[in-house]
């Protein structure tokens, strides 16, 4: 009878022993890894791509993926790694908090400066100037020009009832509240942000002090509005203001017509820098030769002087002014006076 043989071992099982050395080694390797990993993560997102520091204007569009803004940014030579950048975006949580927009950069920002300016929305701001006296369709052309808005969608807004109405403003377009100003937009500002910015400006301008001398005077907010757009185009000289005030203030108060040429010019659609008999003759809402009081709306976008010499004129009797042709004014109570200046000033007799 056949004695039991004992089991033999199986040869290619480590024993318990050499199996805990073996994943204390693995363990180590991959802490050892991932130290390396970490460390060298740590040095790329605070190491600038160049240490030459040129100026980069860049550019992230609504929507982009990170792929394409990681490859930009390499391809723009702010990055020097892009895996590497895409991994710390993932990690940082920051995908989906990239902002669109322009930004200024240099080659000499760290990895983590970048990422912290992107999500930060500090886009590049460019100047948008408004000169006093400008009209809806030429502050449309700088507009375009700035590259903010196209002049057909800025004067579609400026005349939507829709929209005007939601800015809260009396007239039949939005001539006349733009308020003149400097301003510093982003390239994604959109059109309806940059007209409504534009109103609020106006809105703070013509505070309740105002608001409350329009009303002591008997006109309403348009009604100054109007009467300031008028004082703009007729003067250049910022001192003639309540000058010029005086006489149009006085002209209404006496029933007479305000007579102002740029109105006309306003009204009409063949001017050709020359105002002519025939546009004079012309009935149009805005002809105040033809008309009595106010013109239908404002013909311009009148600045903070011109709003206040509407409200507080100069206390004259002047009915009439000629231009001397050196942006100054000569003032008359009379038409005896006025003629003789008009045959001194503008026929040279």
């Amino acid at each position: 009878m056949a004695q039991d043989q004992p089991p033999k071992k199986n040869p290619a099982m480590p024993s318990p022993k050499k199996s805990i050395l073996i994943s204390a080694v693995f363990c180590l390797f991959i802490l050892a890894v991932i130290g390396v990993a970490m460390l060298w993560m740590s040095r790329f997102i605070k190491a600038p791509a160049d240490t030459r520091s040129q100026s980069v204007t860049f550019t992230v569009s609504s929507g982009q993926h990170l792929n394409t803004i990681a490859r930009n940014l390499k391809g723009q030579g702010l990055i020097s790694n892009l895996s590497a950048f895409k991994f710390y975006v993932r990690i940082k949580k920051a995908a989906t908090r990239i902002k669109a927009g322009e930004y200024e950069m240099n080659t000499g920002m760290s990895p983590k400066t970048i990422l912290s300016l992107l999500t930060s929305g500090k886009n590049k701001l460019y100047r948008f100037t408004v000169p006093e006296g400008r009209n809806l369709k030429e502050i449309a052309i700088l507009a375009r020009e700035a590259g903010l808005c196209s002049a057909r969608h800025f004067l579609s807004l400026c005349n939507d009832p829709e929209f005007i109405n939601q800015l809260n403003v009396p007239g039949m377009s939005l001539e006349g509240y733009l308020f003149p100003e400097t301003y510093f937009f982003s390239k994604e500002t959109d059109c309806k942000t940059l007209i409504t910015t534009m109103v609020s400006t106006f809105n703070r301008t013509f505070n309740d002090r105002w608001k409350s001398k329009a009303k002591e005077i008997g006109l309403s907010v348009h009604d100054v509005v109007i009467l300031a757009s008028i004082i703009e185009k007729e003067t250049g000289n910022a001192k003639e203001r309540p000058l010029i005030a005086s006489v149009f203030h006085n002209r209404l108060k006496r029933n007479m017509r305000l007579e102002s040429d740029p109105t006309v010019i306003y009204g009409v659609s063949d001017y050709d820098g020359r105002i002519r008999y025939k546009h004079l003759r012309r009935v149009t809402p805005y002809n105040t030769y033809k008309i009595n009081g106010l013109p239908a709306g404002p013909i311009a976008n009148p600045g903070a002087k011109s709003l206040e010499a509407a409200l507080y004129p100069a206390q004259t009797n002047y009915l009439f002014f000629v231009s001397k042709n050196d942006t100054t004014h000569k003032f008359s109570t009379n038409l005896r006076d006025h003629n003789k200046a008009v045959r001194k000033y503008q026929l040279n007799k």
